[in-house]
């Protein structure tokens, strides 16, 4: 079976139990399968949790791990800790739950920007060091996080390291009446992801993480894709612009993006369409842009406009 219809179907399941998201399914499966994590922004029940859930449960053989983040989180609940043995009078290591596949980070931003950074090493290099020693992260390790709107009570913003190791950013929002009137109908015995069956496995899925490398990228489009990223440094709005990692991530969503299109090679609308999901949570604006009303999207949207667009 050819890897478009592998991705298809994976995306067919998730969308079963997630109404009115397809769009945004779409991007975060991309995400996965480009090797980056993702970061979901929204208000309060709006299915932030149930995707990441029903992503999990979608696929067979791997791990899932959830962490609630609260203010007295600490780091050692998410990395692990060292207990000592009294039979054995040694120190014997209890993994954390970052030990996983995929992991769900829900309201990162509730917990204390300490706690937060104990996520810094192992999204960055899928690595973590505890007392001293280094422990690899095996397997697929994806993170999907959910945090709400800064401006809700008793949440703190994920510093700027943090927000640069997430591949993308996306919003669910609201569904349309309709579809929300279909998901009172799913939920009227019991939550549909209950009886979610696992359409693919971890082989097929490391498949589809390889199959999205050979997606053709052209030499135009890398410098494409760095002019619109170099565009952030420059602009009078931004205090803090993109680094290399958000071209780096550009590129590999774009190529995952185009796998579940059905397409060889991807094209200059794809990255038009992803980039202000994976460049403006990087930046940080200028303190005049913000009183201006001006956000980051909007920054990216202009610079779309104002960087040629290779033929």
């Amino acid at each position: 079976m050819s890897s478009t219809a592998t991705a298809s179907r994976l995306e067919n399941a998730v969308c079963s139990v997630v109404r009115g998201q397809s769009e945004v399914i779409r991007r975060v499966l991309a995400c996965m399968i480009s090797g980056g994590h993702v970061l979901l922004e929204d208000f309060p029940g709006t299915g932030k949790t149930t995707l990441a859930k029903a992503i999990a449960r979608a696929i067979s053989g791997t791990t899932f791990k959830r962490v609630q983040f609260t203010p007295d989180l600490l780091p050692s609940d998410i990395l692990g800790i060292s207990i000592l043995d009294q039979k054995l009078q040694e120190f014997r290591f209890l993994p954390g739950p970052i030990f996983t596949d995929v992991l769900l980070a829900d309201e990162i931003n509730r917990a204390s920007p300490r706690t937060q950074s104990a996520l810094l090493e192992a999204m960055g290099e899928r690595q973590a060091t505890i007392d001293g020693k280094r422990h690899d992260l095996d397997g697929v390790f994806f993170v999907i996080a959910t945090q709400n709107p800064v401006e809700f009570r008793g949440t703190y913003p994920l510093p700027e390291a943090q927000m640069d190791r997430f591949a993308m950013q996306c919003s669910l929002g609201y569904v349309s009446v309709e579809d929300e009137a279909a998901i009172l109908a799913d939920q009227a015995e019991k939550h549909p992801v209950d009886f979610l069956e696992p359409v693919i496995n971890r082989e097929e899925l490391v498949q589809l993480m390889e199959a999205a490398k050979r997606v053709r990228f052209s030499e135009e489009l890398r410098h494409y894709t760095v002019a619109l990223v170099a565009g952030t440094r420059g602009h009078e709005s931004v205090q803090l612009a993109a680094s290399p990692r958000a071209s780096l991530a550009l590129m590999k969503v774009s190529q995952a993006f185009a796998l579940f299109h059905g397409e060889d090679f991807v094209s200059p609308e794809i990255i038009q369409t992803l980039a202000a999901d994976v460049i403006a949570h990087r930046m940080v604006l200028a303190p005049e842009a913000k009183f201006s009303g001006i956000s980051g999207r909007q920054i990216v949207a202009d610079l779309i406009t104002r960087t040629e667009v290779p033929v």
